[in-house]
């Protein structure tokens, strides 16, 4: 298998498996606080960024070495409250809608980059970035009964994450990779940590296994991330990362029993053609970074 195949198997698998990490993530969030969950996530995470921080060149001091402290630290605690409002929206408002919301993220960095970045985007990303929020308008749009403000919970992911995606190309500018992933698992648990234990809960012992698996999940899924970064151009696995909503659709569907409207399915197609061809025109322009980025929701 040559290195590029095997890349995109690392991506195809890493998604797949961040798809079953949000199953379980709406199981959990449903019977247990997600500052808990979140809190657990982020022990796990941090301890996989610590290994991997000391098996990286120059070892843990290396990777703990920054020149912007403030904001990679600003990084991680924004990407742990948007996991708290992921699996907060996971339980509330559905797997399917929430994620269809969450791949306006890419359109929202745009829009973003040009205030934040200084970035110039050209009127085919301006007509992109207006038709993507047509469809999420399409995604919100109740088909029966009134407005659901429960879903004011994954724009306010998608909203969150996206800072997270600016302050990650801001850091990138300054540090290698590897200090920012160091940052996003310490900072963040560190951040979390501060808010978890008022939410302490025990665990069924069915659900310490669905935890055990969530945090595995997190864990292989970006070890799998880091090495399609590897092998294959970034704009490939982000466009990849696609997939999960296709997935993340039908364990929401054929598990939990969601059911998908017309103005759902027809605003997140419109939603993921605006979001793949604005991650196509940043790649060409040369803006699309090759360090790994979680996809929203996903430690």
């Amino acid at each position: 298998m040559t290195p590029r195949a095997t890349g995109l198997v690392f991506a195809l698998t890493a998604v797949t498996i961040f798809s079953v990490q949000d199953g379980i993530s709406k199981h959990l969030g449903t019977h247990y606080p997600p500052v808990f969950i979140t809190m657990m996530r982020y022990w796990a995470f941090a301890a996989f960024a610590i290994l991997l921080a000391m098996r990286s060149a120059g070892g843990l001091r290396a990777a703990a070495r920054t020149k912007r402290p403030f904001l990679q630290i600003s990084r991680g605690v924004i990407l742990a409250v948007q996991i708290v409002v992921a699996i907060s929206a996971f339980a509330t408002v559905g797997l399917a809608q929430s994620q269809a919301i969450f791949q306006s993220a890419p359109l929202l960095v745009a829009l973003l980059s040009v205030p934040i970045l200084g970035e110039q985007v050209g009127w085919r990303r301006w007509t992109a970035i207006v038709v993507g929020f047509v469809g999420v308008l399409l995604i919100l749009k109740p088909e029966t009964g009134g407005f659901d403000s429960m879903v004011l919970l994954p724009i306010a992911g998608a909203v969150i994450y996206s800072f997270y995606a600016i302050t990650t190309r801001l850091a990138s500018r300054d540090d290698p990779a590897i200090t920012s992933f160091f940052y996003t698992g310490v900072a963040g648990a560190a951040a979390i940590t501060l808010a978890g234990p008022f939410y302490w809960t025990t665990f069924t012992p069915t659900d310490t296994l669905w935890m055990l698996a969530l945090c595995a999940t997190g864990m292989v899924g970006h070890y799998l991330l880091i090495r399609a970064f590897d092998l294959v151009d970034a704009v490939i696995v982000q466009s990849m990362s696609y997939i999960q909503l296709v997935l993340v659709t039908f364990i929401g569907v054929l598990i939990y029993g969601e059911t998908l409207g017309f103005n759902m399915v027809v605003g997140s197609l419109i939603v993921v053609g605006a979001g793949l061809f604005t991650i196509y025109r940043e790649a060409r322009a040369g803006r699309t970074s090759q360090a790994p980025i979680e996809p929203p929701g996903e430690i």
